[in-house]
Order: C-alpha cells, then sequence, then structure tokens
C-alpha cells in the first residue's frame, strides 16, 4: 500500500494537536500551501486534520521548481517555488494562517516578509516523516525556555563559541535579529517550524570572526551526515575565508560551496542553539535521507547551530546553505555561559 494513502491515528492525533496549539478557529480564513513535490502523507494528515477540527480551509498549489543547473539544493529553508507565483502570494496575504508545506519551506524565502507583514501567521510543517513529527509534537512548556534564550540573545553584546576541538568563534550581538522557534505560533506576523525548540540570531554584516573546528561527530544537514574526520573553518566579517581538512568532509563542503559561484553562499546565516531535550542525536541514522529534513537535529539540545546562507536581516539571499549543528561547545553571552559542554545552562 503506498504510504500516501495511509493516515495513522497517532500522526492524525500530531497535526491536530500543533494545530489546536496554533489556536486555529473557525472564523479564520486558513490557507494549506503546498508544492507538486511536497511530501503527499504530510498534506493529507493536514486536510484531514482540518477537516476533523471543523475548520474551512483553502488550498494553495504551486508546481515545484525544475531541478536548476549546478549544486543540489537540500534542506535550505528558502522555498523558490513562490518566486514566479504572484498571485499565489497575493491570495497568501489575504488569510489569517498559512501552514507550510513547502519543500525547502518559507523561513528565508524572499517572500516570506510580505506575507508576514499582511498580518498572517505562517505554520511551517518540516519536511519529515510523520514519524518523526509525530515524536516532536511540541511540548508548551519549552516556550518559556526559548523566550528566556530570545531575551538573553537580546541583551547580549557578545557571543563566544569554543570547543576542545579549537572552535573558537565571536559574533557581535548588537544589533542582531533573533528569534525563538518553539513549534507552534498563535500571534499575527508571526512564523514558526515544527518541530521546533531553538533559537538563532541573524547577525548585523560584518559581526562573525573567528575559526570553526567541527570534529568527528557533529553534523552537516545539507549533506545530511555526520562528520567523520575533522574540518576548520575561517571566518572573516561574516564570510568563510578557508575550508581546511584532508577528508571527504572538507572536500565536498568545497565543492559545494564552489559550485555556486556566490560570494554570499560563503557568508553567515545564523547562530544559536538547540533547546528541545525530545530531539534525538541518532536521528540520521534511523531514516532513509529523503524521509527527513534534519529540523529535529537544529532543535536537538545543547548543539551549537552554525548557518551560511540567506540572511533577510542583513539583506542577503542566496540559493547555498548549510545547516551545522555542533557538538561539546561552551556558549557564553557576554562570558557568562548558556551552554557548557554541549548541554544548556
Amino acid at each position: 500500500m503506498d504510504e500516501t494513502s495511509i493516515i495513522h491515528p497517532a500522526w492524525l492525533d500530531a497535526f491536530e494537536r500543533v494545530f489546536t496549539l496554533c489556536k486555529m478557529a473557525q472564523g479564520e480564513r486558513i490557507a494549506v500551501l503546498s508544492e507538486t513535490g511536497s511530501r503527499a502523507v504530510n498534506v493529507s494528515l493536514t486536510c484531514a486534520a482540518l477537516d476533523r477540527m471543523g475548520l474551512h480551509f483553502e488550498r494553495v498549489t504551486v508546481p515545484t521548481p525544475a531541478p536548476a543547473p549546478g549544486p543540489i539544493i537540500r534542506s535550505t529553508g528558502a522555498c523558490e517555488a513562490l518566486t514566479p507565483q504572484l498571485e499565489a502570494v497575493t491570495q497568501l496575504c489575504a488569510v489569517d494562517v498559512v501552514i507550510d508545506l513547502t519543500v525547502e519551506g518559507l523561513m528565508h524565502a524572499p517572500e516570506t516578509g510580505k506575507i508576514l507583514r499582511s498580518g498572517a501567521r505562517i505554520l511551517n510543517i518540516s519536511n519529515e516523516h510523520p514519524d518523526i513529527l509525530c515524536r516532536l509534537v511540541p511540548d508548551p512548556a519549552i516556550k518559556d525556555v526559548v523566550k528566556d534564550a530570545v531575551a538573553r540573545c537580546r541583551a547580549a553584546r557578545e557571543m563566544r563559541v569554543t570547543s576542545e576541538a579549537g572552535t573558537d568563534l565571536t559574533v557581535a550581538m548588537e544589533g542582531a535579529a533573533t528569534v525563538g522557534v518553539w513549534g507552534y505560533t498563535d500571534r499575527p506576523g508571526t512564523l514558526a517550524h515544527w518541530p521546533g525548540g531553538l533559537v538563532v540570531s541573524f547577525p548585523k554584516a560584518g559581526s562573525v570572526n573567528g575559526r570553526l573546528v567541527f570534529a568527528p561527530g557533529d553534523i552537516n544537514l545539507t549533506f545530511k551526515r555526520y562528520f567523520e574526520i575533522a574540518v576548520t573553518c575561517t571566518l572573516e566579517a561574516d564570510f568563510v575565508t578557508s575550508i581546511e581538512g584532508s577528508g571527504t568532509d572538507a572536500r565536498l563542503m568545497r565543492s559545494y560551496y564552489a559550485g555556486f559561484d556566490d560570494p554570499l553562499a560563503y557568508a553567515t546565516s545564523h547562530v544559536g542553539w538547540g533547546l528541545n531535550p525530545a530531539a534525538r542525536y541518532e536521528a540520521l541514522t534511523m531514516y532513509d535521507k529523503a524521509d527527513l529534513n534534519g529540523t529535529e537535529l537544529r532543535a536537538l539540545a545543547g548543539n551549537f547551530l552554525y548557518s551560511t546562507g540567506a540572511n533577510e536581516f542583513a539583506d542577503r539571499f542566496t540559493r547555498g546553505h548549510f545547516d551545522l549543528p555542533m557538538m561539546g561547545c561552551d556558549i557564553l553571552l557576554d562570558g557568562v555561559h548558556v551552554v557548557r559542554d554541549g548541554v544548556p545552562v
């Protein structure tokens, strides 16, 4: 039997629970946004949950863009499917809730700001197997934990990240845009993604300097693999200026970056850390690559999440993107630990 025709009760309950946390209600205008290439079982679960809740919704389906020449795009958070679809964007700006089931998601899409400014709230359902989503239904208790982390970041002047492997990175935090995601949203003009449980800051241009040493066991979510041999990246004024390492991991990163032929691909997107104790470190080993987007690893409690690529707050948009969770780091805000040896304080 085709997986897309199977609606497991636990999956359906999970979708209904998250929509309830988002306070989706009768009288609201709800749009279910998907692409022709979206995960069909999640689209079916979304529609079935809304039906069971007695909520009216409209479908907005756009074509998935044909693969472009050059590097293969995976797990960027920057959906390109809406760019040529002006009518669809107008339709999304007229609703109260957008349930985002696009392949890459609307987190960093150029059209997202316009949709949020219209007053719509966006729930991105990450392109994961529903088993992953079901395991990571948001716990409302994590909301206060995330909000506290956001407040600490917004009050800080400097973030410093170190590790026994040799990482030593500084981030000027003044003027950075910090957002927290706890897995659901009930406020107009906001975006959340499920799974959630993390805080990220988008620094102003020229704010990030130092050295990142990716040790064996750290994670490259673009490639959906754990690092096996150390890779050292030097950062100057936001940009990765060198990638050193003798193994496959370094060679893959150098090749992927170079393939974009775009200097902005090397720029810092965001920095932050995971806060979700339900996220599992071994998740990449338990699913086929097509079955997960890796959002669980972004939220993994205590990881330092460093990302390159699009940073809408620095007015940088690019197709290149890396999300790189690092284990065992110390993260300090103005000299005070918020993560010590990979464990949230």
